[in-house]
């Protein structure tokens, strides 16, 4: 698949999940080149703003099999990987999957399950396959984990690992609708007899693997590669820091910015992209110092202050 039909139909996928979620395309985006980059999408926002429709609506557009785990204190890691059930009949052992086997796995409430239970899905995240009792098996493939958290603040949450949230290309919020937004939810509610609203696929397996293998023919500049770079290392040398960016999160940064130059249209990438994705790949990797932490300091405006503080390279078209 060559650039300007992946750009086509990353535009039209987008065009068709705002059919079913109002919701700023920006964030929408944001998920998608999550998809795109092969990584996986934390949403972060209080109860009943549309993460669990944005996740279903997505698997449901990208033609993609879907499954949904509620994460409740008492979860256990075996009721995500499965566990091996004994056949009377056949005097053996069988492997049941757990729902992690699917192409899509909306991770709902994450941070509601104790850390070993959240600990579950790293393997998954990582290798893309899952270990049980010693033997291992391989996930799906596409594989991608659209979890969703409620803000650290509310009773009865747990906060995520930093080795779990390394693990997330991106960390979004979609937010309370406008008013505007929020009248065309009402609109929309009252033009169907059903409570939520059911959108056809656009693409396959297939397609989205595609569209993977797309964004690794895109191009970066040796001036760009030094950009993308360079922010990640200024974020471990800033005071309000007590931990930067990992070279995890770098590669990360480098593979959304190629998916975002797929959305946008061109086969190389530019330093707007890699500013666009920046907050969204490099924020929630940065472990701050214990004063940062006391006077509520906000990540994103020190990923603002390290682009602000870079100088932007200009760039021309990669050979």
């Amino acid at each position: 698949m060559d650039i300007g039909e992946a750009s086509k139909r990353c535009n039209a996928v987008l065009s068709h999940l705002q059919q079913s979620v109002v919701a700023d395309e920006a964030v929408l985006e944001d998920v998608l080149v999550g998809v795109l980059a092969g990584g996986h999408v934390l949403l972060e926002d209080v109860p009943g703003t549309g993460k669990t429709l944005t996740a279903r609506s997505l698997a449901t557009t990208l033609g993609l099999d879907f499954a949904r785990i509620q994460f409740t204190p008492d979860l256990l890691p075996s009721d995500i990987t499965g566990t091996y059930v004994y056949d009377e009949h056949e005097q053996s052992f069988d492997f049941r999957r757990g729902p992690i086997f699917a192409n899509v796995v909306l991770a709902d409430e994450i941070n509601r399950a104790p850390p070993k239970t959240q600990a579950a899905l790293l393997e998954a995240m990582e290798e893309e396959q899952v270990t049980v009792e010693g033997d291992t098996h391989p996930l799906p493939e596409p594989f991608f984990v659209l979890a969703t958290q409620n803000p650290v603040e509310q009773e009865g949450t747990f906060e995520l690992p930093e080795a779990q949230v390394d693990r997330f290309t991106i960390k979004t919020a979609l937010g309370y609708p406008d008013r505007d937004g929020e009248v065309e939810i009402l609109d929309r509610r009252l033009g169907r007899t059903a409570q939520t609203p059911d959108l056809d696929a656009l693409l396959s397996p297939d397609g989205v693997r595609a569209l993977r293998a797309a964004c690794e023919t895109v191009r970066v500049g040796d001036d760009v590669v030094e950009y993308i770079a360079d922010l990640a290392r200024a974020t471990r040398d800033d005071h309000r820091v007590h931990a930067g960016v990992s070279p995890r999160g770098t590669q990360r940064l480098l593979e959304v910015s190629r998916a975002r130059a797929i959305i946008g249209g061109h086969d190389f990438v530019t330093p707007t992209d890699v500013k666009r994705v920046a907050q969204s790949v490099l924020a929630h990797r940065l472990v701050l110092t214990s004063q940062a932490t006391v006077e509520n300091v906000d990540r994103h405006r020190i990923i603002a202050d390290i682009v602000d503080g870079l100088v932007v390279p200009t760039i021309e078209e990669p050979a």
